[in-house]
């Protein structure tokens, strides 16, 4: 997955030790390391472009924004607005996640700018205090891991009844639903009347949250474009000469869709390449056709192979055909 950018924020000066010790504490633990890229102004190359562009821009393009709030209100510019609050007031502005985390100290102590700004913040938003390192890193710990859990990224549910964090009712196609509970209704006698709205269908599967969240086995069975969600959904067929893996592979192909069209895309790639006797029209109409590997037992396999790998690896399913094997 892409890494969730933070920006931590301050003024650099009163901050200097805490900036970088919580930068390399996020890099280095070992679970907010997978899913956080910390930035701090230090760490920057130089550029062809002035300070405050640089620190601008790289707030701008953050998706959490770490303040760090204390006694001083740091440098100002023309506008006499130092870059923390300039910092703020960009994220703010593009509605991005906010962190905020204030130093205990004495009020005479902090400036009257500092004071005021703590002021601004505090009217939107709900922070945090600490007195020591030990107290900020313990709370950012926990608010990022909040964070975690609020957008799904660490699941409490299977993956398949978890809900995406991002999908929407518009990324269900509409006639895959209703053509399931039209083969679900004739032979499973599904409960749901044909003609059902996908809502309906969706919630009586247990696929749709209250506040219309969709599940990510919804997008599988009935996405319009489930690898927009699901990159590795996929299910990579290949046929060789003999008993190993050599080149030349006289066939390949890279199946996707939803789970059903993989399994039935799959299946008909090996049935339609593994030898089968015909039969005849001798006493019926039907010819009788006798495969090598019988139909059933394909079908088998690679709806176990689709339906039960994990969906969180970065690998597809694959479907090797042999001589001697599939």
């Amino acid at each position: 997955m892409k890494a969730i950018k933070i920006f931590i924020s301050s003024v650099q000066s009163e901050f200097a030790n805490e900036r970088v010790a919580l930068c390399d504490y996020i890099r280095g633990d070992a679970l907010l390391g997978k899913f956080f890229q910390p930035f701090i102004f230090e760490e920057l190359p130089a550029e062809n472009c002035s300070v405050p562009q640089a620190f601008l821009s790289e707030a701008a393009a953050c998706d959490i924004y770490v303040g760090l709030l204390g006694d001083l209100y740091g440098y100002e510019n023309e506008a006499g607005i130092s870059p923390t609050e300039q910092e703020y007031d960009i994220v703010t502005l593009n509605k991005k996640h906010r962190l905020i985390f204030i130093k205990k100290t004495k009020t005479t102590a902090r400036q009257d700018k500092e004071a005021a700004f703590i002021a601004k913040v505090e009217k939107l938003m709900v922070r945090k205090t600490f007195s020591s390192f030990e107290e900020l890193r313990n709370a950012v710990y926990a608010s990022l891991i909040r964070f975690l859990e609020e957008k799904e990224y660490l699941r409490l549910l299977p993956f398949d009844a978890t809900f995406h964090h991002t999908a929407t009712l518009n990324d269900i196609d509409d006639e895959k639903i209703s053509l399931f509970v039209q083969m679900a209704e004739k032979k499973r006698g599904f409960p749901v009347a044909a003609g059902a709205n996908t809502q309906t269908v969706l919630t009586h599967l247990d696929l749709l949250s209250e506040d219309e969240r969709i599940a990510n086995s919804a997008l599988l069975l009935f996405g319009k474009q489930p690898q927009r969600f699901f990159v590795s959904s996929e299910v990579k067929c290949a046929q060789f000469y003999g008993n190993k893996i050599t080149k030349p592979i006289p066939a390949y192909q890279v199946y996707r869709g939803t789970v059903f069209q993989l399994i039935d895309q799959a299946v008909d790639f090996v049935m339609s390449r593994i030898d089968a006797r015909v039969g005849t029209r001798e006493k019926s109409t039907q010819v009788d056709v006798d495969y090598e590997l019988p139909l059933d037992a394909v079908t088998e396999a690679i709806v176990n192979a689709v339906t039960h790998r994990d969906y969180t690896s970065n690998g597809s399913v694959q479907v090797m055909l042999f001589k001697n094997r599939l």
